[in-house]
């Protein structure tokens, strides 16, 4: 694939919330956005759902992996089989486990198999390398957020906030020449999203997650549980950093003895607090506040963050973007660059050591 070259890619999002597959099309030559293609997505089924709740925190080889990589498999083919036209494919996987500093990280999924189930190539495995040379192996959107900040016109650095299972920070220089240049990226995990939320929605109502905020609408934030959250030593340490999932798993236990919707509203001022917190770290005032995935949906989450912080928060599609489809477009932007020989990450976004071009490329 030649540098420069415009490539129609397809890429696909599994996230940590596990709701289902996202996938999008993106042209792309690398560096620039040239146009947006059709989205699509499948919902896991409580079964498929079930089958990878069980195996999260597992590595290659233990219990329910193999299972839990069928279901990704089975569920990204049935989606991207509906796309046509497409050159290239961006296959994130379904994040089982992440230990940077430990074992690496876990993506269930087989890019090769994909590709030989498709005809197309495939770039998967996208964080491994990144971690090898040190770097967190997260977050990985933040290339294209710089794409998506040169696409807007934006002449002020401004933030991207995903709030998805995790949630996690971009503050952009679009002044910058590349992605990769000192300065022109600092990235991280915030901490706990919408997972734990959503956690205590299935154990407590049988609910997949708190729809429009309607539960934590109803409740009171109850302060001593809020402090006691935010006195994890994780918010204290330097950007860049990363999270597991199941990181802050304590914040079920610090609203244990709460009623539904009193625990609903204090772990959704959890998840907006850790963003405040973590807008701290920002080289300097953003312009503005770009909200993509599930937790902007949550309008309590969001009039948290907008009473919060000193800037302008708004979602996504505000700038002319789909809050729903970021997270897919980016991989499909990202397998461009891998493909080509770019760099997918860099010190400011994941503290790898040099900037690095994560991801294996499988020919069908």
């Amino acid at each position: 694939m030649l540098k420069g070259q415009a490539v129609t890619a397809l890429g696909a999002m599994s996230g940590t919330s596990l709701d289902g597959v996202d996938a999008a099309v993106l042209v792309s030559d690398g560096h620039r956005i040239l146009d947006f293609g059709e989205s699509g997505y499948r919902a896991y089924t409580g079964e498929e759902r079930g089958v990878l709740r069980a195996a999260l925190g597992h590595w290659p080889g233990e219990p329910g992996v193999e299972a839990a990589a069928r279901v990704t498999e089975a569920a990204h083919l049935e989606l991207l089989r509906r796309f046509g036209g497409v050159d290239l494919v961006g296959f994130h996987g379904q994040t089982l486990a992440h230990e940077p500093r430990g074992r690496g990280t876990h993506q269930a999924g087989d890019g090769a198999a994909l590709a030989r189930a498709l005809g197309l190539p495939v770039v998967w495995d996208f964080r491994s390398a990144d971690v090898r040379l040190g770097g967190e192996g997260a977050p990985l959107a933040p290339f294209f957020h710089f794409a998506c900040a040169k696409w807007m016109g934006a002449k002020a650095p401004l933030c991207f906030l995903n709030l998805g299972g995790v949630g996690n920070l971009t503050w952009v220089d679009p002044t910058a020449d590349l992605p990769e240049a000192e300065g022109a990226l600092l990235a991280f995990d915030t901490g706990p999203a919408n997972a734990p939320l959503n956690d205590l929605m299935t154990e407590r109502r049988g609910e997949e997650f708190d729809r429009d905020g309607a539960l934590a609408g109803q409740g009171e934030v109850v302060d001593g549980a809020l402090e006691l959250f935010l006195d994890e030593g994780y918010f204290l340490k330097m950007p860049p950093k990363s999270l597991d999932r199941n990181d802050f798993s304590l914040m079920l236990d610090l609203v244990r003895e709460l009623g539904d919707a009193d625990a609903a509203a204090t772990m959704t001022a959890m998840a907006a607090a850790a963003v405040m917190r973590g807008m701290e770290h920002c080289p300097s005032p953003p312009e503005r506040l770009l909200v993509t995935g599930g937790g902007r949906h949550n309008p309590v989450m969001m009039a948290m963050l907008a009473a919060g912080l000193d800037c302008p928060v708004e979602p996504v599609e505000a700038a002319g973007l789909d809050g729903d489809m970021l997270e897919a477009q980016a991989f499909a932007h990202l397998a461009v660059r891998v493909a080509m020989g770019l760099p997918s990450s860099a010190p400011g976004t994941t503290g790898v050591r040099a900037a690095v071009g994560g991801g294996e490329l499988s020919r069908p």
